[in-house]
């Protein structure tokens, strides 16, 4: 006769193991395996909710970076992520096996910031009021953040969600487009930290006019984003926001606010400091800011110090080799470390690829993508360097 018997729950007293070694292993594993632990038991999840644990996981997530991919189809937004390709080679293929988690669809969604995502739509039973929603794919937990405080002049919002390492905090820098003395600007600037037990904006001041752009980056707790002085001038500031004090500063493209930024301008990590990767084409601003088989080089433009205005500029010749690899209109999707420059296709669909560009060696290599044949012809995004945060909303 077989007997059931019954292993009793797991205590501290029961572990066998350090806790800080216990730890180490756990943050070893993939997010949805660290999401499945926490249900084991209530010494387990009170030690993988921890700010130490969090914290470890992401410093290791960090050293593996992944391709992730948001796919919308119908009334759903999907993610899939995926280990980046080291050193790729041509005719190759990555594989997006790991499904992480799905929200309900999003007019708009912005790129990730340090493992989550700011998601911007319409709730249809709420009288169409837009929404403004953080996930984290890697928990599969979303946030509905309160209505920011609105003058009833603006048409729209832009947001900016950021990691301050310091404080160890997110925050959402949000802003209303505003037509003041007939020109389109930012105005109502106001900030919501994360975490806290009541969600709520609070004012902060912008001393110099601007309207806000969907091209940003946060790096090292300063969220930069692409600034125009109003909505029909030329692309030359760049706003640079400090997360930690809260102060808004502005630096110019180049020495002087003449020079325009070009369409096709991605904002770029570059080493820790803020990149500026662009078309170096004279005609760029002509058209729909594509990189295609016809351009001739990329630029890079790096800021070594805001406060003096100062960059440094890179120019990457494409080989010849470029227009038998590239047969449509592409956007820099940015770049892997300071080495390899990544484009994807500027209407992306499924079966997807991307291309790298190495610059040392002056190879072009067409990596496809396999596994997201569900979602053929559904548009979606691929970004670079995602790394997985199993922190709670």
């Amino acid at each position: 006769m077989n007997v059931l018997t019954f292993s009793p729950p797991v205590t501290r007293s029961s572990l066998s193991i350090p806790d800080d070694l216990v730890l180490e292993i756990f943050s070893r594993l993939p997010s949805k395996a660290i999401t499945r632990c926490r249900c084991v038991s209530k010494l387990l999840a009170s030690m993988l909710r921890s700010q130490y644990f969090t914290e470890s996981f992401l410093i290791k997530s960090c050293a593996r970076p992944q391709l992730l991919f948001a796919c919308k189809d119908d009334s759903k937004l999907y993610f899939f992520s995926s280990p980046q390709p080291e050193n790729p080679e041509e005719n190759s293929y990555v594989v997006p096996s790991n499904h992480l988690a799905r929200f309900p669809c999003s007019d708009r969604f912005s790129a990730p910031s340090s493992g989550f995502f700011s998601c911007y739509g319409f709730n249809l039973i709420m009288n169409c009021e837009l929404e403004n929603v953080i996930c984290n794919p890697s928990t599969g937990q979303s946030l509905t953040l309160p209505p920011i405080l609105k003058s009833g002049k603006g048409f729209g919002v832009e947001s900016y969600l950021g990691y301050e390492p310091i404080a160890n905090e997110f925050k959402v820098l949000s802003m209303e487009r505003s037509s003041e003395s007939g020109e389109w600007i930012s105005a109502k600037h106001q900030v919501l930290t994360l975490g806290t037990n009541k969600l709520s904006w609070r004012m902060v001041e912008c001393c110099i006019p601007h309207y806000c752009s969907d091209k940003w980056i946060c790096i090292s707790g300063v969220i930069y984003y692409e600034a125009p002085d109003n909505w029909v001038s030329m692309r030359s500031m760049v706003v640079c926001f400090d997360l930690r004090s809260e102060k808004f500063s502005f630096v110019n493209f180049m020495e002087t606010s003449s020079k325009e930024m070009p369409v096709s301008t991605t904002l770029i990590n570059y080493n820790g400091k803020l990149g500026l990767l662009m078309s170096g084409d004279s005609d760029d601003n002509s058209g729909c800011g594509c990189i295609c088989g016809e351009s001739k080089s990329l630029e890079l433009w790096v800021l070594l110090d805001a406060g003096k205005n100062e960059w440094s500029k890179h120019v990457y010749v494409l080989p010849p080799l470029w227009k038998d690899v590239v047969s449509e209109d592409m956007h820099i999707a940015g770049m892997v470390g300071v080495n390899e420059i990544v484009l994807t296709p500027w209407y992306q669909t499924v079966p997807p690829y991307v291309i790298y560009f190495t610059v040392e060696r002056k190879t072009i290599i067409k990596v496809g993508i396999r596994g997201m044949e569900a979602f053929w012809g559904k548009r979606f995004k691929t970004y670079f360097n995602y790394v997985e945060n199993v922190k709670l909303l």
